[in-house]
């Protein structure tokens, strides 16, 4: 049994004619009538009955019929699954992030994103940056948004953004007259610490001991979301990436520029082993154009 023959089969049935399935096949009549008879030796039945120069399906041809019928809908679901292939890379996206861009940047990007592709299925999860790293490179997800401080190696790296960190304090924060705060401004302060793997928290440490301070932490975490959480509920200040913060400073947290600057970079991340299919080449796109946007 070979799928020429079942092609000539099936299109025997829906067009009622060995003539108009020779049409539609692109051979000729005869050819048609010969796959049709090869079948039914290798079946083992007769699929028609030959009524006065006419095929008449037999019960057994149209039980059969059935079965050919749900095969040739699975195989029209291959070519769109081909065609979506072809044009996309995939049917979906997986993109996994660090928060601070997961906040704001990231949704905003997803949503341009689908205005071109919305036929594409996206899962995005955020998750602290080391997750996000082993999560690309384990080819659970396309493309990951992560913070400098994560080992790169495995990967295939482009830098993203570089931002400039700010103190966050509550409202009656006696730092909220300032304009800009420097190290002095923050010696002897009760310090909100990002976690010391964290390379902003470790450039901002280097500039404070090299001004002669020593940074006070009463509370350490690895997110600048929660740092801006805690400076807004209590006494003691905190670096945070800015791009978390919008949420917080309407509920009144107040945030200050730092001098000298401490950034915040991240990295966009990819398989080295995968070529980039075109949606994660656009996805990717929209990511930078937003970026830029945002300035």
């Amino acid at each position: 049994m070979k799928f020429r023959q079942i092609e000539a089969y099936h299109c025997v049935m829906i067009s009622g004619s060995a003539v108009r399935a020779a049409e539609l096949m692109g051979i000729t009549q005869p050819a048609v009538s010969r796959s049709i008879a090869e079948l039914e030796t290798a079946l083992g039945f007769a699929l028609f009955d030959r009524v006065r120069g006419r095929l008449v399906p037999t019960t057994e041809g149209q039980l059969f019929f059935r079965e050919v019928s749900a095969s040739f809908k699975g195989m029209d679901r291959l070519k769109s699954a081909a065609a979506a292939i072809r044009d996309f890379g995939s049917g979906q996206l997986k993109i996994a992030s660090l928060s601070a861009h997961g906040a704001e940047l990231v949704p905003k990007a997803v949503q341009n994103f689908r205005t071109k592709h919305p036929k594409i299925r996206i899962m995005l999860q955020i998750l602290p940056s080391a997750q996000v790293r082993n999560q690309v490179v384990d080819g659970h997800f396309d493309i990951g948004l992560a913070a400098d401080e994560i080992d790169r190696s495995g990967l295939d790296t482009t830098h993203f953004a570089g931002v400039s960190g700010v103190i966050a304090m509550a409202s009656g924060h006696s730092l909220a007259e300032r304009d800009i705060l420097s190290p002095a401004d923050l010696k002897h302060q009760p310090m909100i610490g990002l976690a010391p793997e964290d390379r902003a928290r470790h450039r901002f440490d280097a500039i404070l001991r090299e001004a002669g301070v020593t940074p006070e932490y009463v509370i350490e975490t690895p997110s600048s979301t929660t740092a801006c959480a805690l400076a807004l509920s209590g006494d003691a200040i905190g670096l945070v990436n800015p791009l978390v913060a919008d949420g917080f400073v309407a509920r009144g947290l107040v945030l200050r520029p730092f001098a000298p600057a401490v950034n915040f970079r991240s990295f966009l991340l990819f398989r080295p082993d995968v070529q980039k299919s075109k949606i994660v080449r656009d996805f990717a796109r929209c990511l930078f154009e937003l970026r830029d946007t945002l300035g």
